[in-house]
C-alpha cells in the first residue's frame, strides 16, 4: 500500500492516535492475528472435507482412504481449536493491557492539567473518557480485530476456493462488492455524527449520576428530588431518542448490506443447482460456503461500523490527552528540575519563601475581564500576611498565582527573587502547605491522609501535628484511632473534623510557605481559638498567607491587605486600619455588628 494512502487511512479511522499504545504489544498482536488467520484458513477448508467425503465415499462407494481422512480431519480440528484458544487468550490480554495503559496515560495527564480544565469539564465527562472510551478502544483492537481477521480470512478463502473450483459462480459474489462499498460510503458519515451525539449525551448522564450521589445531602435539604429526577429523565429520554435514531441508521446500513450479500447467496444457489446432479459433493460445498459467507459479511459490516463508532471514542480520548495545560514548565526547566512524575530533586534549590508580584495582570482563561491589573506586592520571608475583601475581590486569585495554579497574563511572579517559571511547578508545590476552605480527604484511614503531607512522618511528628491543631481529640474519640476509615472524600467525618485533619496534614509537610484559605470557617468558636493559637506557633520561621472572611481571625497578622476589584486599596496592621476608618474599618465594624446581633438572637432563642 502506498505510504501516503496508508497514513490517510490511519488518520481517517483515528488509528494513528492509538498506534503508540499498540507498538508496545506488536509481537503479541502479531501472534494473535496469525492464530486468527490460521483458524480462519482451517475453517475455510473444512467444507472441502465434506466435498471429498460425498464425492468419494458416497458417490464412488469406497472407504479406501477413510483412516487417513479421519486422521487429517481430526488434526485440522485440533489445530483450529489450539489456535482459537491462543488467539482468544491474547485478545483478552491485549484488551486489558491497552485499557490499563490508556487509562494510566489519561490519569497521569489529568494530574498535569490546570484548574481551568476541571472548571470547564464535569466529573462525568472526564470519567467517561477514562473508562467508557478506553474500554471501547481496547475492545476494538483486541476482540473486534481478531474477529475481523477470522471473518475476512474465511470470506477471502471461501471466494478463492470457489474461484478455483467454479470461477463463474465466484464472480457473482465479487460483482456484489462494489455495491457494498457504495452503501458503506453513504452511511459512514451519518453513523459518525449520530454516534458522537450519543456518546456526548451519555457523558452528561454519567455526570448527572455523579452529582446525584455526591450532592445527595444538598438535594434532600433543598427538597428537589423531583426536579433532579425530572432533569435526569429528560436526559435519559434524549439518550433513548438519539440511541434509537442511531440504531435505525445502523439497522438500515446492516439490512442494506445483508440484502446485497443475500443477493449473492441467491445467485450462488441458483447457479449451483446445475452441478448438483453431477457432483453432489461440490454442490454441498457451495451450499456450505453460500451459508457460511453470510456471517462473515455481517461481521465485516459490524466491524466497519465499530471502526466508525470508535472513531468518536478515539477523538474524545485524544482530545483529553492532547489538552495542553495553561501552566507548563519549559523543556529547559524539565531538563534540570524534572517533571511531576520524575523529579530531579538533587537539582532543587532550597526555598526561602520570599514572594513578589511585579506589575501583574491576570485574566482567567475562560474569562473576558481582568481580575488583577497592574498588581504589585512584596511578601518577605517570615511574614504573616492576611488577605481580606468581599467575595470576588481577587483574594483566591492571588493565592492561585502564588501556587502557580495559573500563570500571570502579563507581568512576573518571583519566588526568592527569581521568576517562578524558571523552576518547576513541583519544586514550588513541594514547599507549599495549603489548607482549603472546603477540605478534601482521600479514601483510606486518617493515618494515610496525614502521610500524604509527608510519607516519612514518624508517629511522634503525626502526634505533635494533631495536638497542635487540637485534632488529637478527634483521634481519641474514634475506636480505631489513626487507623479509622474516613470514607469517600472524608464523608465519615464532619466538615470541621476534616478541616482539622487537613490542617494537621499541611503542618506535617513542614512547608516554607503556608496558605490558609478560610481555614477556620468550618469549626466552632472554641476550636477556632485553639487553631488561632496554633497558627501563631506554626507560622514561625515560614511565610504564611491567610485568606479570611472572618476578620476577627487576622488581627494579629503582620500586615493585612485589603483587596477590592483586583487591587490592594489598603494595607497595614489591624489597629492602624481600624484607626484610619477606611474600607477595612467599615467591613470590620459591619461584621462585628452582625456577629453581635446573631449572638443576641441566639441567647433569646435559648
Amino acid at each position: 500500500m502506498d505510504e501516503n494512502l496508508q497514513n490517510v487511512s490511519l488518520k481517517y479511522f483515528g488509528i494513528g492516535k492509538v498506534i503508540p499504545f499498540l507498538k508496545k504489544y506488536r509481537s503479541q498482536i502479531a501472534v494473535m492475528l496469525i492464530c486468527g488467520l490460521a483458524t480462519g484458513l482451517v475453517d475455510t477448508i473444512l467444507p472441502l472435507f465434506g466435498r471429498y467425503a460425498l464425492n468419494h465415499y458416497v458417490a464412488e462407494r469406497t472407504l479406501d482412504t477413510l483412516p487417513s481422512y479421519i486422521c487429517i480431519y481430526v488434526i485440522a480440528i485440533v489445530f483450529s481449536a489450539v489456535n482459537n484458544y491462543y488467539s482468544c487468550t491474547l485478545a483478552t490480554r491485549i484488551e486489558v493491557w491497552l485499557d490499563r495503559d490508556m487509562r494510566n496515560k489519561a490519569f497521569e495527564h489529568l494530574q498535569t492539567l490546570s484548574f481551568s480544565y476541571f472548571n470547564q469539564n464535569s466529573v462525568g465527562y472526564i470519567h467517561a473518557r477514562l473508562i467508557s472510551d478506553t474500554g471501547r478502544i481496547g475492545t476494538l483492537f483486541s476482540w473486534t480485530l481478531i474477529d475481523g481477521v477470522w471473518h475476512l480470512t474465511y470470506l477471502v478463502g471461501a471466494v478463492t476456493v470457489m474461484l478455483i473450483i467454479n470461477a463463474k459462480l465466484a464472480f457473482l459474489v465479487i460483482a456484489i462488492m462494489p455495491l457494498i462499498i457504495l452503501f458503506f460510503s453513504i452511511f459512514q458519515k451519518k453513523l459518525v455524527e449520530v454516534n458522537r451525539s450519543v456518546r456526548e449525551i451519555n457523558s452528561r448522564i454519567t455526570g448527572n449520576f455523579n452529582e446525584g450521589i455526591t450532592g445527595a445531602k444538598t438535594i434532600k435539604a433543598l427538597v428537589i428530588e423531583d426536579k433532579i429526577a425530572e432533569d435526569f429523565q429528560k436526559d435519559t429520554s434524549e439518550m433513548k431518542k438519539r440511541s434509537v435514531h442511531a440504531a435505525r441508521i445502523r439497522g438500515a446500513f446492516a439490512v442494506t448490506m445483508n440484502l446485497a450479500s443475500s443477493l449473492a447467496v441467491a445467485l450462488l444457489l441458483w447457479r449451483g443447482g446445475y452441478i448438483a446432479a453431477s457432483e453432489v459433493g461440490t454442490f454441498s460445498m457451495f451450499m456450505s460456503y453460500a451459508e457460511g459467507i453470510m456471517e462473515p459479511i455481517r461481521w465485516i459490516i459490524d466491524i466497519i461500523s465499530d471502526f466508525i463508532t470508535t472513531q468518536v471514542n478515539i477523538e474524545r480520548y485524544s482530545r483529553l490527552v492532547e489538552t495542553v495545560p495553561d501552566v507548563v514548565d519549559t523543556p529547559e526547566v524539565i531538563e534540570k528540575y524534572g517533571n511531576s512524575f520524575e523529579p530531579k530533586k538533587e537539582n532543587w534549590e532550597a526555598i526561602k519563601g520570599d514572594i513578589e508580584f511585579r506589575d501583574v495582570d491576570f485574566m482567567y482563561p475562560d474569562g473576558d475581564e481582568y481580575v488583577l491589573k497592574n498588581f504589585d506586592l512584596k511578601i518577605p520571608f517570615g511574614s504573616n500576611v492576611a488577605v481580606v475583601g468581599e467575595t470576588g475581590a481577587g483574594k483566591s486569585t492571588i493565592v492561585n498565582l502564588i501556587c502557580r495554579f495559573f500563570e500571570p497574563t502579563r507581568g512576573t511572579l518571583l519566588i526568592d527573587g527569581r521568576d517562578a517559571r524558571e523552576r518547576s511547578q513541583l519544586w514550588l508545590h513541594s514547599a507549599i502547605g495549603y489548607v482549603l476552605q472546603t477540605p478534601h480527604l482521600f479514601s483510606g484511614t486518617i493515618r494515610d491522609n496525614l502521610k500524604y503531607g509527608n510519607p516519612d512522618a514518624t508517629e511522634e511528628q503525626i502526634s505533635a501535628a494533631l495536638k497542635l491543631v487540637s485534632a488529637d481529640r478527634i483521634i481519641n474519640r474514634l475506636d480505631k484511632g489513626l487507623d479509622s476509615d474516613v470514607g469517600e472524600g472524608g464523608d465519615l467525618l464532619s466538615t470541621g473534623e476534616k478541616q482539622l485533619i487537613s490542617f494537621a496534614r499541611a503542618i506535617i509537610a513542614d512547608p516554607r510557605i503556608l496558605i490558609l484559605d478560610e481555614a477556620t470557617a468550618s469549626v466552632d468558636t472554641l476550636t477556632e481559638q485553639q487553631i488561632q493559637n496554633a497558627i501563631d506557633k506554626v507560622i514561625a520561621g515560614r511565610t504564611s498567607i491567610v485568606i479570611a472572611h472572618r476578620l476577627s481571625t487576622v488581627r494579629n497578622a503582620d500586615i493585612i491587605l485589603v483587596v477590592k476589584d483586583g487591587k490592594i486599596i489598603e494595607r497595614g496592621k489591624h489597629k492602624d486600619l481600624i484607626k484610619a476608618g477606611g474600607y477595612y474599618s467599615r467591613l470590620y465594624t459591619r461584621q462585628y455588628e452582625d456577629e453581635a446581633t446573631d449572638s443576641v438572637f441566639a441567647d433569646t432563642r435559648s
